[in-house]
């Protein structure tokens, strides 16, 4: 089925563009971007429709990539149920966000090689979903951590978004350090990278009552997984990658990068199953940062970062999914999140695009001036706050019914979370469209070509929940135990609209109720402000340490110290000697007969001691 076209369609749209994309025009470079996403998106399709119901694993391989000895690692791809999904979600939102950038972008310097990184993280992106070996995946793993670095980084004029791509860049190194260790005791355990007999050989092995194998296999896999899905403690990156165009917000958060690491732990359920340690670390890390993500959303100001975090969040639900065993109802919440998630960051973006501005203190009323943006945000609100019938309320309560059935205390955090996240995000609804004018007069409704791909994500974000994702799914997963209770759904439910009803009563009805409590919380209310002053006390235990070490040992010691002083010395020394060799070439003859004399004494003294030596 030629799955290697998939890939091949962006790749060949980032050479077009970054080869002949600074002499051509916008309108090239746009044909040639979307373009290439758009016949990815197409192939995928026909594929989908090929293999049709995919209930096997369909493989192709190209050709040996790396042979040592009895290691053959070919680059060989593959397509089944998670992948397709996967694919689906990659080119079909990536396809809306492409389109949409064509109006963000229209002014900004850099535009064919700003599309030109986006076809490129499309790329590596497709690469890893379908990659049949681990070494492959990885490739398209550190190549979508390369895209985040030059799209973050993207006004590289701006020190915020130079630290902010450095930053990414870093901490997800960290978690790649433990994902790399991970495959290569994969190696070194099933004798193999690829997955039909990595995960056949772990299917047949005894479920782990300890920390064996496999469950320090799951464990560095799940070290990766934090730092590419930004969860506790690598989650600290995705904040600041606010600093990139807000596109490249969303391509990371709804359809990229970030999911990586959920499709990774999905793909590795096998492993997962039999190393009940290693699921269990997945989900409580999944919970604890789903919980702390969204109470630091609560008290954001500017909006992106709002997003971000309940990114971080979402990202937890779906962690804590696949932890409790429910692998399918995981990928389905990644799927619903891909619309609504991608759907506010570019709401968010057309408001900053109408307003220069992404402060929500500075925004208010502008339900008359951006009503598509308003109507489209809204549908997204209401999706990640689980009103019923939306995407978001059939993926969300999938998760907390199998965290119930695993132990009821994460059904009830999980629940207080979805409060938290439906204040929270009506928390910006009603202070950007919502109460008196701030300080703006020039705002407006965007293009039609950003507004178009916000309506259909809007359409996507109230009925893409009723696609059946995890029953299709379900073959591909062990059985998830959990089954439909409508007391618990009712009290998620609940808990979701209580949000909603807090925050209208904060931000609409009492208009500065909100900074009386907050004065009122006073010191706790600073500590989740400045995010439990997480970034500081890293910078203090890590990233300064680390930089005053290297400025006190490696710079001043090893390289002025050692190195730059053997070097400098020796040099030191050979210019002291021809110095002296130069004073003997100094042209005067009375100074050559005073040496030629002194060198006839020293002679006769030398040859005299020799003798009286005999």
């Amino acid at each position: 089925m030629h799955l290697w076209l998939i890939p091949a369609f962006p790749l060949a749209g980032f050479l077009l563009n970054g080869i002949f994309g600074r002499r051509a025009s916008k309108t090239f470079v746009n044909a040639v971007a979307v373009g290439a996403v758009l016949a990815s998106f197409l192939w995928t399709l026909k594929t989908l429709g090929a293999l049709w119901p995919l209930e096997a694993l369909h493989l192709e391989r190209y050709f040996t990539w790396i042979q040592a000895g009895d290691v053959r690692i070919g680059f060989d791809l593959a397509m089944d149920r998670l992948s397709a999904v996967m694919l689906l979600v990659i080119t079909g939102v990536g396809l809306l966000i492409h389109i949409y950038s064509i109006g963000y972008m229209a002014h900004e310097g850099g535009y064919y090689r700003f599309f030109a990184y986006l076809n490129l993280f499309m790329f590596f992106m497709i690469t890893l979903v379908l990659a049949a070996n681990f070494l492959l995946l990885f490739v398209g793993w550190e190549g979508v951590g390369l895209c985040s670095y030059l799209l973050i980084g993207f006004w590289f004029l701006r020190s915020s978004a130079t630290n902010a791509a450095n930053k990414a860049f870093i901490v997800n190194r960290v978690g790649d350090f433990g994902f790399s260790i991970g495959i290569y005791l994969i190696y070194l355990h099933f004798g193999s990278l690829d997955f039909p007999e990595v995960f056949q050989a772990a299917s047949r092995q005894p479920v782990e009552a300890g920390l064996g194998p496999l469950t320090l296999i799951g464990l560095l896999l799940a070290v990766g997984a934090t730092g590419k899905s930004a969860q506790i403690p690598l989650y600290v990156w995705l904040p600041d990658a606010m600093e990139g165009p807000t596109p490249v917000s969303a391509l990371i958060h709804a359809a990229t990068m970030v999911t990586a690491g959920v499709y990774m732990v999905a793909r590795c359920s096998a492993i997962y199953t039999h190393a009940p340690l290693a699921m269990e670390a997945v989900a409580l890390i999944g919970l604890a940062t789903a919980f702390l993500a969204a109470t630091i959303g609560l008290t954001q100001f500017d909006i992106k970062k709002v997003f971000a975090y309940s990114t971080i969040s979402q990202l937890g639900y779906m962690f804590l999914g696949a932890g409790v065993g429910a692998f399918g109802a995981s990928i389905y919440h990644l799927w619903t999140h891909a619309f609504f998630k991608a759907l506010l960051f570019l709401g968010a973006g057309s408001l900053i695009h109408a307003l220069g501005e992404q402060d929500l203190r500075k925004m208010g009323g502008l339900r008359a001036k951006t009503p598509i943006t308003f109507w489209t945000l809204l549908a997204a609100a209401v999706s990640i706050s689980g009103v019923p019938f939306t995407a978001g309320f059939f993926s969300k309560d999938e998760i907390l019914l199998a965290a119930y059935h695993h132990a009821p205390w994460m059904y009830w955090m999980g629940t207080l979370t979805a409060a938290l996240t439906a204040f929270y995000v009506f928390r910006a609804i009603f202070l950007a469209f919502f109460g008196e004018p701030r300080g703006w007069s020039h705002a407006h409704e965007s293009p039609p070509v950003m507004t178009v791909p916000l309506a259909l994500l809007a359409v996507l974000s109230l009925i893409g929940g009723f696609a059946p994702v995890s029953r299709w799914l379900a073959p591909s997963f062990p059985a998830a135990q959990g089954h439909h209770e409508t007391v618990l759904v009712a009290i998620s439910v609940g808990a979701g609209l209580a949000g909603i009803a807090l925050a209208w009563w904060f931000y609409v009805a009492r208009p500065g109720l909100a900074e009386r409590v907050a004065a009122r919380l006073g010191a706790f209310y600073r500590l989740v402000y400045n995010k439990y002053f997480v970034d500081e006390i890293y910078r203090a235990a890590l990233v300064q340490p680390v930089i005053t070490s290297s400025q006190q040992m490696l710079w001043r010691k090893v390289d002025v110290g050692w190195i730059d002083g053997a070097v400098n010395g020796l040099a030191a020394r050979a210019c002291a000697a021809g110095d002296l060799l130069r004073r003997l070439q100094s042209g005067n003859l009375r100074s050559y007969a005073a040496w030629v004399l002194l060198g006839a004494l020293g002679l006769l003294l030398t040859i005299g001691v020799a003798g009286g030596a005999r």
